[in-house]
């Protein structure tokens, strides 16, 4: 995949002007990860992020208005690649079972950074949407935010995979329920390995977090 021109569509109502239109843009995204990936998102403001990009803060807010839309924008990309990478696995596979397999494994799996977009940075991405993409949502203003279609990414993901679901059994009552207990709980898995290793039974050298939430779907839907 790392050889295919990737272009990743974001909801226009999460910036003021396209980061990845301009070379300040992509830099804002690459560097925001990085920071956030190392400091925190609580800790992260934007006067720190135009400090490591060593340009003035007020060229960020050109870009975001704030960083929780920042970090909402961030998230949206993440959602809107993963189902990039289901929508391209599961072309052309006629079982259903095949593609909620191929679905399962691509949000459940270690992630790997796609060179193909080089001011992402995949894998520390997905380590903020492990430990803050929470933040996103969990907020006040969320139904005011979830009616502009802040979240619409992430939902078409949950939605995609829930469809498949019911291909296999169309009376099956929960798939919306099932799927996003699976994404959400693979990443509670992969944080508990990482800083709760007794909470969870995965490891570093055991990581068949995969498997289970396979097994689990499965089992579900017999």
């Amino acid at each position: 995949m790392d050889n295919l021109n990737i272009s990743i569509e974001v909801n226009q109502e999460l910036y003021c002007k396209e980061p990845t239109s301009s070379e300040l843009g992509q830099k804002i995204l690459s560097t925001s990860i990085k920071l956030i990936d190392e400091i925190g998102f609580e800790a992260f403001t934007f006067k720190k992020l135009g400090v490591a990009i060593k340009s003035p803060e007020s060229s960020i807010y050109r870009y975001f208005k704030n960083k929780h839309m920042l970090l909402v924008y961030l998230t949206s990309w993440y959602w809107s690649w993963t189902e990039y990478q289901i929508v391209f696995a599961t072309t052309n596979v006629t079982s259903a079972k095949e593609r909620l397999i191929k679905a399962i494994s691509i949000l459940t799996k270690p992630v790997m950074e796609n060179t193909s977009i080089p001011y992402i940075n995949e894998v520390l991405l997905n380590n903020i949407i492990i430990s803050e993409s929470i933040k996103s949502y969990h907020t006040k203003n969320v139904d005011e935010e979830n009616k502009k279609g802040y979240f619409k990414a992430y939902k078409r993901v949950v939605q995609r995979v829930s469809e498949i679901l019911l291909e296999l059994k169309s009376d099956f009552k929960y798939s919306h329920m099932l799927v996003s207990t699976i994404i959400e709980g693979a990443h509670q898995q992969k944080y508990f390995a990482e800083h709760l290793p007794s909470l969870t039974d995965i490891t570093k050298e055991k990581n068949n977090i995969e498997q289970f939430y396979t097994e689990m779907a499965l089992n579900f839907i017999k």
